[in-house]
């Protein structure tokens, strides 16, 4: 079962040409099949008329890797919208991403590699920002990092800025700086969720992990974290199905 969720996100920042401007996000695929090459997500998808869609890492598993499975759901979700993808901690650790960044390039998928890009409508833009996983060049710290390729991907220009990163530990450091929306994964719901705690267990965050699922808000900064799709290390998920995520931006 895929689950759905709708949010939106209203902010005086959004453009007027950008108000019900609709993203759909897909995260932490880890080569999951649902249907025969991912026909009912890219129905789901589908059904739901994004203006774009954002993956943010880990669709392929570096335990079980099939890079086909991530392949074919990009190439059936390209013509829907425009795709842009960032890399997670699962393609840092396979040498054959490269081959693969350059596959799905090939068909038209937009990899933003700790770089930004303008979206137009009309006369009025807003940015799309993207970081690689720390993992891929790791300085003293996986925080050194981040704050290296944030400082290197984000624009002085005042946009609004919309951020795909896979990790959502770093909030604090993309309120820091300054980006108005995040998109992130990661964290797999935290795996078990339960009634009035939350996930239970999430990478790089431990037991009782503060970011798994949901909307998060800080000064002027909100973070979206999926719970994403497939599962990795603990096959079960309890309470937490998988989820695709559509944003809806407003300005109203």
């Amino acid at each position: 079962m895929i689950e759905t969720t709708q949010l939106t996100i209203q902010s005086d920042h959004i453009p007027e040409d950008f108000d019900s401007f609709k993203i759909a996000q897909v995260s932490d695929l880890h080569n999951a099949m649902f249907g025969k090459d991912n026909q009912r997500l890219t129905k789901a998808i589908e059904k739901v008329e994004p203006d774009l869609i954002v993956v943010t890492g880990d669709v392929i598993d570096s335990r079980r890797t099939d890079v086909d499975v991530a392949y074919r759901f990009f190439e059936a979700v390209k013509n829907i919208a425009p795709v842009y993808y960032v890399t997670g901690n699962h393609e840092a650790r396979l040498d054959l991403y490269p081959t693969f960044q350059s596959r799905i390039e090939d068909i038209g998928v937009q990899v933003l590699k700790n770089t930004s890009i303008e979206l137009t409508k009309n006369n009025e833009t807003i940015t799309l920002t993207g970081v690689d996983d720390p993992l891929f060049q790791q300085d003293s710290t996986e925080e050194a990092t981040m704050m290296n390729q944030l400082d290197r991907a984000l624009p002085e220009a005042s946009n609004y800025t919309i951020l795909l990163s896979h990790r959502p530990e770093h909030f604090s450091l993309y309120e820091q700086a300054g980006v108005d929306l995040v998109f992130s994964g990661h964290a797999h719901g935290g795996q078990v969720r339960l009634p009035f705690i939350g996930g239970l267990i999430a990478p790089h965050q431990g037991w009782l992990p503060e970011y798994t699922s949901g909307k998060y808000v800080s000064s002027e900064t909100t973070m979206i974290v999926s719970r994403g799709l497939g599962n990795s290390l603990f096959p079960i998920r309890v309470n937490n199905p998988p989820e695709l995520i559509v944003v809806t931006l407003t300005n109203r």
